[in-house]
């Protein structure tokens, strides 16, 4: 099974680094969790949010968050629409369904037969 962290929307902040003090470096970005295996690929509820100096080049982990940034990041959770959450059923797994259906109708007619 595979997990992935697709980017579903960047913003650039205006404030000011953390760690480096420049300023119009930060990233915040929102991620969405899909998981995929040779059966299915599913979108999922979770998200997850970040933010990334690019002047510096370091992520700024929650813990270094000014209020200011909290503020706006609060704002862009709220301004936030993820994409919808689905199950996509491969061609594998179609494969398998039509054979067990096709299966179970020969042991029908076999047994409707004798």
């Amino acid at each position: 099974m595979l997990e992935n962290l697709i980017t579903v929307k960047e913003v650039t902040l205006n404030n000011n680094c953390p760690e480096c003090y420049g300023k119009g470096g930060l990233m915040l970005t929102f991620k969405q969790k899909i998981i995929e295996n040779q059966f299915y690929k599913s979108i999922t509820v979770e998200i997850k949010e970040g933010i990334h100096c690019n002047k510096c080049n370091n992520i700024i982990y929650p813990e270094r968050w000014t209020d200011e940034i909290e503020r706006i990041v609060e704002y862009h959770q709220k301004a936030f629409t993820p994409m919808t959450t689905s199950t996509y059923i491969k061609k594998t797994s179609w494969i398998i369904i039509a054979s067990i259906l096709l299966i179970a109708l020969v042991i029908f007619l076999l047994v409707a037969v004798v």
